[in-house]
C-alpha cells in the first residue's frame, strides 16, 4: 500500500526540471550554452523545444536574426540547417502544429529565452530567441520559455546580424549540437 501511494504522489507531482544544453558553432562563438527551461510557466512549449531538441531536429541550425544589445534569435527547423540555402531562415517551423500563448509576469531580462512568432499570439512553433539585454516592451507579447544559466558569453558572441531586421550575412554562428537535460 505504501509503494502504491508513494508512486501515485511522485506521478501527481511537478515534473523533473528540464533544461537544454546548446554547443554554439561559427566565426564569431564558440561554447555551451546552458538553460533552464521554465516548464511550470510554459509547458506545452517547453515540450515543444524539448522534443525538437531529443529528435535532433535543432542540431546545425542557425541563428538567423542577431540584433546588437536585443536578442539572438534562432531555431528555424525548416529553413535554417547550416550548409544549405539558409535565406529562407526565420520563415519556417516544425511540422509540428503552432501553439497557444502561455504569457507570464516572468519578464524580459538579460539571458530569458522566448518563442518568436508571427503576428497571431497563438502561432509560436520550433524558433526562440535569446536576450542580450533587458526587453520589457515584449512582456506579456512573446511566451517565456527559459533562461541562460551558463554562458551568456558565447550568447554575447554570436555573430550580429548586418542587413534587413538583424539577418546575419554570409556565414551565421549556429547550435552545432542541442540535448535536453533534467
Amino acid at each position: 500500500m505504501f509503494k502504491l501511494s508513494a508512486l501515485c504522489a511522485v506521478l501527481s507531482g511537478p515534473a523533473l526540471a528540464a533544461g537544454l544544453v546548446i554547443e554554439v558553432a561559427g566565426e564569431q562563438s564558440k561554447g555551451t550554452v546552458t538553460i533552464d527551461l521554465f516548464e511550470e510557466i510554459a509547458p506545452q512549449h517547453v515540450e515543444r523545444l524539448t522534443t525538437l531538441a531529443s529528435a535532433g531536429a535543432y542540431d546545425d541550425v542557425v541563428f538567423h536574426r542577431v540584433i546588437e544589445g536585443f536578442m539572438a534569435q534562432t531555431g528555424d527547423v525548416e529553413f535554417g540547417k547550416a550548409g544549405g540555402n539558409t535565406s529562407m531562415a526565420g520563415r519556417g517551423g516544425s511540422d509540428l502544429p503552432d501553439l497557444p500563448a502561455e504569457f507570464s509576469d516572468t519578464p524580459y531580462d538579460r539571458g530569458v529565452i522566448g518563442m518568436a512568432r508571427a503576428q497571431n499570439p497563438n502561432s509560436a512553433n520550433s524558433q526562440f530567441f535569446i536576450m542580450f539585454a533587458e526587453g520589457y516592451f515584449l512582456n506579456g507579447q512573446y511566451t517565456v520559455v527559459g533562461k541562460v544559466t551558463d554562458g551568456m558569453d558565447v550568447v554575447d558572441a554570436i555573430k550580429l546580424g548586418k542587413g534587413a531586421n538583424g539577418a546575419v550575412l554570409g556565414v551565421p554562428d549556429r547550435m552545432s549540437k542541442v540535448t535536453v537535460t533534467d
